[in-house]
């Protein structure tokens, strides 16, 4: 019986990073196992017998947090930027190392999840599973069934074809008209880009749903922690 494991996905299970981030943790670390450095993130070990070192620090399982963030504007998702901009985990009070699940560019608010579960990130961020995310837009003006019908069937951007989304008026008149649009991918500012694709101006965007998780009642910069319902039913999304 073969009792090995990858080595990202092992470190995914301790906490110590998601399997996409493992190839930069080869580059900036030194990670050996049983004395030899790990330059590929496919590099098997038994985890009963293997000795594993970062750094020269055994890792330890750490405990896993799960956070829900309604993000506010300014604030961008990720934990290294050469700029030192306001990031997503300095609002949660923590002192487990944790990330967030997929980003919200700097102007977009609304629901992201953090944690240091990397398991649940792969499964939430790997682009097989289709993660349903819905966001609520707020265009400037009036939008035509032309444009409607246009994201709806999907368009070419210039990193490929998006697939069809689900998009819903939600309320209109002469100055603004409120959308909700449901997408099943992760591309950057995706929504942005469909909305100038098709002459759209885009006045606000809030992401208001990971699948089916949702807070309506969660204030723009609060957070709290997923409930264990919440993490069992992401757990088993895709």
């Amino acid at each position: 019986m073969d009792t090995t494991i990858r080595l990202d996905k092992y470190l995914a299970n301790i906490g110590v990073c998601s399997r996409r981030a493992v190839d930069n943790l080869l580059e900036k670390n030194t990670v050996t196992i049983n004395g030899k450095r790990v330059v590929k993130s496919g590099e098997r070990l038994d985890p009963s017998t293997d000795i594993l070192y970062i750094n020269g620090v055994k890792p330890k399982k750490a405990v896993l947090k799960y956070y829900l963030l309604n993000k506010p504007k300014g604030f961008i998702s990720t934990t290294a930027d050469e700029r030192s901009r306001k990031d997503v985990v300095s609002l949660i009070k923590t002192t487990e190392r944790i990330y967030p699940v997929g980003r919200l560019d700097k102007d977009t608010t609304g629901l992201l999840i953090l944690t240091n579960d990397g398991e649940l990130t792969n499964l939430l961020t790997h682009p097989r599973y289709h993660i349903a995310k819905t966001y609520r837009l707020t265009i400037i003006g009036t939008v035509s069934q032309e444009q409607l019908d246009r994201i709806r069937k999907g368009m070419l951007l210039d990193d490929g074809q998006t697939s069809p989304a689900e998009v819903k008026v939600i309320n209109k008149n002469a100055k603004e008209t409120i959308l909700d649009m449901t997408i099943h991918e992760g591309r950057n500012r995706q929504i942005r880009r469909m909305c100038e694709k098709v002459g759209l101006k885009l006045k606000e965007l809030e992401r208001i749903a990971i699948g089916t998780l949702r807070d309506p009642q969660l204030k723009v910069g609060h957070y709290r922690e997923l409930s264990r319902t919440e993490i069992h039913t992401l757990n088993t999304i895709g």
